[in-house]
């Protein structure tokens, strides 16, 4: 419950508030909200708010270096998104490493064509994780964790050899959706949190469940994200967006936590859950600016496809060396 209405709540309060990528926010609560299990006090929530401002904005450092010495600025993104997701993997705030790999790359490759789009992108980030930590806040203030609730399970300590490998397997699978946004930035923004997303959950995928974890989980989101559209048209209002997402994230969210077991992982449904926010997200946006929106999804869905494929032979390949 707490999972579906923060998500949703997120979801219709950065519609109506229009805000510049209204899709961040619902993201950013979804990570949240499952990664965190206590409501973040002012403190901490405003500290994640200004290490993230700092860390996102440190993509706008590395716009020159694109303009004028591309091949050296592509290298030193790679290098700083595999440093990212290593820091994560070793222990550090997986968080804070999520938010470093999505300014380094959604930040650049705005700057590269506008440093006014890139601004913009940077104060959607904040705000879109400013409104994520008060949903949080909200949402557990609503559903209180059970005071007897277990303790969640200590993340285990992965050898130095399968932590380097993950983080470069995590790094290789979002530096290609970075290169094709610099093409065309804001047409390509949702491609880079899809990619951000895959990263995530390559880092926990074995080659053997690839194509099922990763290709299964884009494909769900794409077939759930028509249904919802086609739902949402019986009656157009913001209200009924909240609804719906409450809907949608409920029956998600309900595989999520294994109240209905099944054989994917939890990051196989969250995956699900954050293709469905950005590729309806996205069709509301084409709609309201009088765009095709079934051609406009046809194309991202197809983009997805490809990044989700590519993400799939990475894991392939450097496991497949690894088992060598």
């Amino acid at each position: 419950m707490r999972l579906a209405t923060g998500t949703a709540l997120c979801l219709a309060v950065s519609f109506a508030m229009d805000l510049p990528i209204p899709v961040v926010a619902p993201v950013f609560a979804a990570f949240l909200l499952v990664t965190v299990n206590r409501a973040l006090s002012l403190k901490d929530g405003l500290r994640l708010v200004m290490v993230v401002a700092l860390t996102t904005g440190s993509g706008l450092l590395l716009v020159p270096l694109l303009r004028y010495y591309p091949l050296a600025g592509v290298l030193l993104i790679g290098l700083c998104l595999f440093l990212a997701f290593r820091y994560g993997l070793r222990g550090g705030n997986n968080l804070v490493a999520t938010f470093l790999v999505v300014g380094l790359t959604m930040i650049s490759a705005a700057g590269t064509a506008s440093i006014d789009l890139a601004m913009t992108v940077v104060g959607a980030l904040v705000k879109g994780l400013l409104l994520a930590v008060l949903v949080l806040a909200i949402c557990h203030r609503l559903l209180p964790e059970p005071a007897r609730a277990p303790a969640r399970p200590a993340t285990p300590v992965l050898p130095n050899d399968d932590i380097m490998r993950l983080a470069l397997r995590a790094a290789l699978v979002v530096l290609p959706a970075f290169l094709l946004a610099l093409a065309d930035p804001a047409s390509y923004m949702p491609v880079i949190m899809k990619s951000v997303s895959l990263g995530r959950q390559s880092c926990t995928t074995s080659a053997r469940g690839a194509a099922r974890e990763l290709l299964g989980s884009t494909l769900l989101g794409g077939v759930l994200a028509i249904l919802f559209w086609f739902a949402l048209k019986w009656f157009v209002h913001l209200w009924m967006f909240f609804l719906w997402m409450l809907l949608f994230a409920l029956l998600v969210a309900r595989k999520l936590y294994s109240l209905r077991p099944t054989r994917y992982t939890p990051s196989f449904w969250l995956n699900t859950l954050v293709t469905v926010i950005i590729l309806l997200g996205q069709s509301v946006q084409d709609s309201a600016a009088g765009k095709d929106v079934y051609t406009a999804f046809a194309v991202r869905m197809g983009l997805f496809v490809a990044v989700t494929l590519y993400a799939c032979l990475m894991v392939e390949l450097l496991d497949t060396r690894r088992l060598r």
